[in-house]
């Protein structure tokens, strides 16, 4: 006989006993007992959740060649409940194959098709889940028989529902689709899979070494991950929840763009510069709303700090931070604010956006080996900022600018459409040039001096704040130069000539031994109280005022030349400054002029009497043959005026 015909001959009772099985299955499930079946799938998930399973829709039984019950339209809730905590369109309880021969249903797998979990945190901190936290911390103990007979929960299509009364929040996550690994056959519980949040995919997964310790709120060790396009996260370390949660361990976090993933959680970062690569690295510990991160190591656009942080959130968010950093760079935070208009010599008259500084407290400590903001650079400093209430103050403990030393506070608030704006500081022997061209745009000082500031303004644009500005300034200086304008030249050759014109006035620079400027603010408009420059050989003094919101100079001064000697000033000259800030003009008293003039002189003293200005009237209009007031022949001649640039 060959090996063809015993396998023919063999396959014809193995066919027959096949037929015998799968009648056997078939008349089984005609004969099966479903309401028994039902009660039975129902008795397990309330022994195993705490909720009761109510059936709206029909229950469809399968016992080959796959064995399952699907249940359509269920829900469960708790006891008193009115709404459920889940609904399900579709439950399907695979069942074991073998205890079902034997008329005994236990459930190997769940699944779920467009379930709509719905969970509600009521004030005093517990849910409607509660019921199903309890039931499984009394059944699933070690050496107690465990109702979970199924190892495994399969979602598809969820959506997510949760509000927080306590805190008035709520947040919603669809499109969920994950697995859940029960502990029935180990001890450890598992999560994987992905959902919908706020417009992002995330992908995520969860690990709890000890389910049955968890539940009891022993600790355990836990892992979790979390991916999305704006936020990588991930934890790894332990969490416990005695009296409250408490998670320790090491946590990191990465993105692309820090504003996006703020956005992403609700927060509007401040400003529209900055906050783009962002790294974090720390150990965490997080005790119910609040989280202390140690070992810090965190990069924001390049920059790289060390030390440690605090989180919380008690109804209001709040950071706490101090950090170090090696070099810092502030340039893209400060990039987007302009005090002047692009390419314009008026002020900016945008609107501030002040939304950012009511949505968090901050309260941070940060300190570098060297620091850029802009095109300035800053040896080693120390800041400080404060936000709360909507007001931010900044502090700079010292900082090496400049040349010298820096000093001081600024602190800014939301006030009704606008903001109210204060600013103390000081700076200690810096370089005038550099200082006085990037803090005031005045490019024509040199020296080393100090300034001391005490400023307040409010409005809704740096415009506002020009026009409403208040306050003193003081600067004394010492070995510099004012560029623009040689005194000293120009009073010699004044003196020589009076009438020789001041072509060259605004050529060279009038260099100083001591400076020192007293300025007072009001309503936008600055006074020189007390301004004195003493050179060499020249002495300077001025008054009058300078426009803030217009950026322009209308002052009187007195240049005077200065013998060796110190005896009386051989030669004064009284001057005018008027014009823009970065480019005024500045020219001699004309009158004064022609006053030292030998030519001119006596033909102003003569117009002064009445005879003889009567008899130039008399001249005049026979030369030009048009009637002439008295005050016009009582005028000097324009040609004896001074030419000015």
């Amino acid at each position: 006989m060959t090996i063809a015909q015993g396998m023919k001959r063999l396959g014809l009772p193995l066919a027959a006993i096949l037929g015998v099985v799968l009648a056997a299955f078939a008349g089984m499930s005609l004969l099966l007992d479903r309401d028994a079946l039902r009660k039975a799938v129902e008795t397990q998930i309330r022994a195993v959740t705490g909720l009761d399973l109510v059936v709206n829709g029909n229950i469809d039984v399968t016992v080959f060649p796959q064995s399952h019950v699907t249940f359509h339209n269920v829900g469960l809730k708790g006891g008193g409940a009115i709404d459920p905590a889940l609904t399900v369109d579709v439950l399907t309880a695979n069942l074991r194959l073998l205890p079902l021969l034997m008329q005994k249903f236990q459930i190997a797998d769940l699944e779920m098709l467009r379930p709509r979990i719905r969970i509600v945190r009521e004030a005093d901190g517990r849910s409607n889940w509660t019921p199903f936290i309890e039931t499984l911390t009394r059944t699933v103990k070690p050496g107690v028989a465990s109702p979970l007979s199924f190892s495994e929960i399969r979602i598809q299509d969820g959506v997510l529902t949760y509000r927080d009364d306590a805190n008035q929040q709520s947040e919603m996550a669809e499109d969920i689709d994950l697995s859940l690994a029960w502990p029935s056959i180990s001890k450890s519980f598992a999560a994987t899979g992905q959902f919908d949040w706020r417009g992002e995919r995330v992908d995520g997964s969860i690990s709890i070494a000890d389910f049955i310790a968890s539940l009891s709120g022993e600790q355990t060790g836990l892992k979790a991950r979390i991916a999305a396009p704006p936020l990588k996260l991930a934890f790894d370390g332990t969490v416990a929840n005695r009296s409250s949660l408490v998670m320790e361990g090491t946590m990191t976090a990465d993105s692309s763009s820090l504003r996006n993933a703020l956005r992403w959680f609700g927060q509007e970062p401040p400003g529209s510069g900055g906050f783009g690569r962002f790294a974090l690295k720390a150990r965490a510990n997080l005790v119910g709303p609040s989280i202390a991160l140690t070992n810090v190591n965190v990069e924001i656009d390049g920059n790289v700090a060390e030390g440690v942080m605090t989180y919380s959130n008690t109804g209001r968010q709040t950071l706490q931070a101090t950090l170090a950093a090696g070099t810092l760079d502030l340039t893209p935070y400060v990039s987007t604010v302009r005090l002047l208009a692009s390419g314009a010599r008026d002020w900016n008259r945008q609107l501030f956006d002040l939304n950012a500084l009511s949505s968090t407290d901050l309260d941070m400590r940060l300190s570098a080996a060297k620091v850029t903001v802009g095109g300035s650079k800053l040896g080693r400093t120390a800041l400080g900022a404060n936000l709360r209430g909507g007001a931010l103050a900044l502090s700079v403990g010292e900082a090496q600018m400049f040349g010298g030393v820096a000093k001081g506070s600024f602190s800014i608030a939301r006030v009704d459409a606008g903001a109210d704006v204060k600013a103390q500081f000081q700076l200690i022997d810096v370089d005038l040039q550099s200082s006085a061209s990037e803090l005031f745009g005045i490019n024509k000082l040199s020296g080393h001096g100090t300034l001391n500031v005490a400023l307040e303004a409010a409005g809704s644009s740096p415009f506002g704040l020009a026009q409403s500005l208040e306050g003193t300034a003081l600067l004394t200086g010492h070995d510099g130069a004012i560029s623009g304008f040689n005194v000293e030249a120009l009073l010699k050759r004044l003196e020589r000539r009076p009438l020789s014109g001041g072509g060259s006035f605004r050529n060279g620079q009038t260099p100083f031994n001591t400076l020192k400027m007293a300025v007072r603010f009001h309503d936008g408009i600055a006074t020189a109280e007390d301004v004195q420059v003493e050179g060499p050989s020249t002495r300077l003094t001025l008054t009058g005022t300078a426009s803030v919101p217009t950026r322009d100079y209308d002052l009187k001064g007195v240049a005077s030349l200065v013998s060796a000697s110190g005896k009386a000033p051989s030669f004064e000259l009284p001057f005018v400054v008027q014009g823009p800030w970065d480019d005024p003009l500045i020219f001699p008293d004309p009158v004064s002029l022609i006053r030292r003039s030998p030519a001119s002189a006596p033909l102003l003293d003569a117009v002064k009497d009445r005879t003889t200005r009567e008899a130039v009237r008399s001249v005049l209009e026979r030369l030009t043959g048009q009637k002439s007031t008295p005050e016009a022949a009582a005028q000097p001649p324009a040609s004896a005026a001074p030419k000015s640039n």
